[in-house]
């Protein structure tokens, strides 16, 4: 690790060049090797000031609301990808001025703005907008509720018993995500499940979004098998084939300073009070839920070791995390640093309680720091009315 964390103010989401660059060069590899296009779904990692980097490896971009589209025409000069799950008219005029690709939920939405797309295709000979529904195919392996899009009652996606034998005219795209940081071997499988209940309609597809969820970049991932699967189910159905990972993207570039405000007796137990919070800073740790990694701790209490359950700043009562171990014991002012808190941290923050966002920063390639951006009561008002 080269960053040197006494530059960086606490707390602060800090991402290291370096890292994001080995994973924009891994996920480059993978669609050169496969034949593919992989783009960056900005619900997963939405930094814009390293979207110039981005798009030294990546063709494209996908959104899921029009101030994601408007971030990717700006910062990244794309035209966007987009699946929302239910358009707005008031909006629907602007979405396909800035979608190269749009993915329909239903095909209700898909019977209501039909129209405006073959007139906006008529309109804009040069900026065409191909079109796409997103399919259920029953089976996902996503354990947590909250974020397995198959549960019965699920309101992303079309089941197979909604279509007839023919995609509806206008429709070239066929759409599914069911993955979650999964490995290429649960892609296979859902892939099985995807072709026995549609494989007729994806011959008559001209491309396949597979969705993110594939997180690439994790040690251990299996490669090949993922370059295998795209050739083959390109090569089966004569398919332009797309991914959209959110994670893989940002996946342990970057880190999360903290520092101890506090530390309190409470039955016992040792309570290190933090200048951050898991509820509005770290969200995914209360909902998936997960215990991040700590810089130099323990992540397990061990015998005979100064032990913290670690506090959030808000008066939540839930907002905690524990308990972790450390060599020396923490004191006022000791910093914490949390791994891995770029993917799905700065699209989730809030200010509840009135508590500042994290600053941004960049530790850069050159090995200096680069202070993106800082927090205030501006940005806290500005949510309000």
């Amino acid at each position: 690790m080269s960053i040197d964390f006494s530059q960086i103010p606490s707390p602060c989401f800090v991402l290291e060049e370096k890292l994001l660059r080995q994973n924009l060069t891994l996920i480059r590899k993978v669609m050169d090797e496969a034949g593919c296009h992989i783009i960056l779904a900005l619900k997963g990692f939405s930094m814009f000031s390293v979207f110039p980097i981005v798009k030294e490896y990546l063709p494209g971009a996908t959104a899921s609301s029009l101030n994601e589209i408007k971030l990717i025409n700006d910062y990244l000069g794309y035209q966007s990808h987009t699946y929302i799950p239910a358009y707005q008219e008031s909006e629907f005029e602007e979405v396909l001025q800035r979608s190269s690709h749009i993915t329909f939920n239903s095909l209700a939405q898909w019977e209501r703005f039909k129209g405006y797309v073959k007139h906006h295709n008529q309109t804009n000979p040069d900026k065409q907008v191909s079109c796409g529904i997103r399919v259920n195919p029953q089976y996902s392996e996503v354990e947590t509720d909250m974020y397995n899009p198959c549960v019965p009652g699920s309101r992303l996606g079309v089941t197979r018993d909604h279509f007839g034998a023919t995609l509806p005219e206008g429709i070239e795209g066929i759409h599914f995500h069911t993955l979650c940081e999964n490995g290429s071997d649960v892609l296979e499988r859902t892939l099985d499940a995807l072709e026995s209940r549609f494989g007729d309609l994806l011959y008559q597809a001209k491309w396949l979004n597979m969705g993110g969820g594939h997180l690439m970049t994790r040690e251990g991932y299996d490669i090949p098998k993922l370059i295998m699967l795209i050739k083959k189910i390109k090569q089966k159905y004569g398919l332009e084939v797309i991914l959209e990972p959110g994670s893989a993207i940002a996946w342990r570039t970057g880190y999360l300073t903290s520092s101890v405000l506090d530390i309190v007796d409470s039955q016992g137990i040792q309570v290190a009070i933090l200048d951050t919070s898991f509820a509005a800073h770290m969200p995914d740790t209360l909902e998936m839920p997960y215990k991040p990694r700590i810089v130099g701790a323990y992540h397990e209490p061990q015998a005979g070791k100064p032990t913290y359950r670690l506090g959030g700043m808000t008066c939540l009562a839930g907002d905690f995390m524990g308990d972790y171990s450390f060599d020396e014991p923490l004191e006022i002012g000791s910093k914490l640093v949390f791994e891995d808190m770029i993917h799905y941290t700065m699209v989730k923050t809030t200010t509840f309680n009135g508590v500042n966002l994290p600053s941004i920063g960049i530790w850069q390639a050159d090995n200096s720091f680069k202070l993106v951006r800082t927090y205030g009561y501006e940005s806290f008002k500005d949510r309000l009315s």
